[in-house]
């Protein structure tokens, strides 16, 4: 079941003179206790991600999403592979060993993105004055879109319900 608090808010397109990243970084989505963790991850185009196995058996990273399509074959404990993700989009992730393993990536063109914390808050930090859809998205529910309007040097509050 999907935990509701835990979504990522996003701008729908990236403020005018933001620019399109091409080097991410990195970042890592493990494989424990037969899970990914985390379970959503979201990251800026040209990011690589790590994929370690923390298990003591086996794993099989795939995806066959249209964004990124990738099959990491079967690799033991203590081992990693990568993926570098170069186009925006939702990727679901699997293990071809162990069905009920999943996660999700989401990769972004720009950096105006949060994951919602325990409580269900987030913060987009440095959003140039304007008026932006923001959407919240949320495993098995459909994304919700508001408007919102940050001003000049300030700060715009927006609350969103998932059910």
């Amino acid at each position: 079941m999907p935990d509701l608090l835990r979504s990522v808010v996003y701008l729908g397109s990236a403020p005018r003179g933001a620019f399109e990243t091409s080097d991410g970084g990195h970042a890592v989505m493990d494989q424990r206790n037969e899970t990914f963790v985390p379970h959503v991850l979201a990251i800026t185009t040209g990011t690589t991600v790590d994929f370690p196995n923390s298990d003591r058996f086996y794993h099989n990273v795939f995806s066959l999403s249209k964004t990124q399509s990738f099959d990491l074959g079967r690799y033991a404990a203590g081992h990693s592979r990568q993926v570098r993700f170069d186009r925006p989009g939702i990727v679901r992730v699997f293990c071809e060993i162990h069905s009920h393993m999943n996660a999700y990536i989401l990769v972004f063109s720009h950096p105006f993105f949060a994951l919602t914390d325990a409580e269900g808050r987030y913060r987009i930090e440095n959003v140039p004055p304007g008026t932006y859809d923001v959407i919240a998205w949320n495993e098995g529910t459909p994304s919700e879109t508001k408007s919102s309007t940050v001003p000049d040097g300030g700060i715009s509050e927006l609350d969103f319900t998932i059910r």
